[in-house]
C-alpha cells in the first residue's frame, strides 16, 4: 500500500511539473539550454518540504542526464548544467552547487557543499584580457558509488566508491577508493578498507625502501 501511494505521488508530481518542463524546453530552443535550465533550477531549489522534494526529483528526471530512483534533492540545492547524472538512493543537502557532474548511486552530499568542473573554468594566463573573457576547461567531475561529501566542502575533482571527504574540505585532486581525506587541500588519512593508518603503511614503505637501498 505504501509503495502504491509513493507511486502516485510520484505521478501528480510529474503532471505538476510537465507544464514547466514545456517552457523549459521552449527556452531551451530559443537560447540553449546552458542559458534555460539554470533558471529552472534556481526555481525549483526555493519549493520547500516533501513537496519541493517530490517536484524536484520529477523535474530532474526529464531534465537531467539521469536522476534515479529515490534521489533527495534538498532545498536550495542548484544545478548548473543538465548534463549532471544523480543516480539512485542519493541525498544531497541543502543550499548545495553542483556543475555538470556524475553523483553515482547512494552517494551523500551533506550541505553547503560545492562540486565544481574543475580548477580551470577561466583562464588566467594573459593580463590584457579579462578573466571572463579567457576561455576555460571544464573538467567531468565524478563523485563515486557509496561516498559521502561533508558539510562545506568544496569539490573539483573525482572522488573514488565508498570515501569520506571531511566537512570543509578543499578536493583538487582525485581521491582514490574508499580514502578518508581531509583538509585544505584535502589529503588521505587512511583507507576504509584497511584498518592500519596511512601514517604506518608509508613508514613501512619508507622502511622497505631502506632496506633495498642498504642491501644494494
Amino acid at each position: 500500500m505504501k509503495t502504491l501511494i509513493k507511486q502516485l505521488v510520484e505521478f501528480t508530481a510529474l503532471l505538476v511539473v510537465l507544464p514547466a518542463y514545456g517552457m523549459y524546453r521552449l527556452g531551451a530552443m530559443l537560447a540553449g539550454p546552458d542559458r534555460a535550465f539554470p533558471g529552472w533550477s534556481e526555481t525549483f531549489s526555493l519549493l520547500p518540504g516533501l513537496t519541493g522534494q517530490y517536484l524536484r526529483r520529477a523535474f530532474y528526471s526529464l531534465t537531467l542526464e539521469r536522476c534515479g530512483e529515490n534521489a533527495c534533492l534538498s532545498f536550495g540545492a542548484i544545478f548548473s548544467h543538465s548534463t549532471a547524472s544523480v543516480g539512485a538512493n542519493v541525498y544531497v543537502g541543502s543550499f548545495c552547487s553542483l556543475g555538470a557532474i556524475t553523483l553515482e548511486d547512494d552517494v551523500l552530499i551533506a550541505s553547503n557543499v560545492s562540486i565544481m568542473n574543475g580548477t580551470q573554468q577561466h583562464g588566467t594566463e594573459r593580463i590584457d584580457i579579462p578573466i571572463r573573457e579567457q576561455p576555460g576547461i571544464f573538467t567531468p567531475v565524478t563523485i563515486g558509488e557509496g561516498s559521502w561529501i561533508g558539510e562545506g566542502a568544496t569539490v573539483s575533482a573525482d572522488v573514488g566508491k565508498h570515501c569520506v571527504i571531511g566537512a570543509g574540505s578543499v578536493v583538487t585532486k582525485p581521491i582514490p577508493d574508499y580514502a578518508i581525506a581531509l583538509g585544505v587541500p584535502a589529503k588521505v588519512i587512511r583507507f576504509r578498507n584497511d584498518e592500519l593508518p596511512i601514517e604506518q603503511r608509508l613508514a613501512e614503505a619508507e622502511q622497505l625502501v631502506k632496506s633495498v637501498t642498504d642491501a644494494l
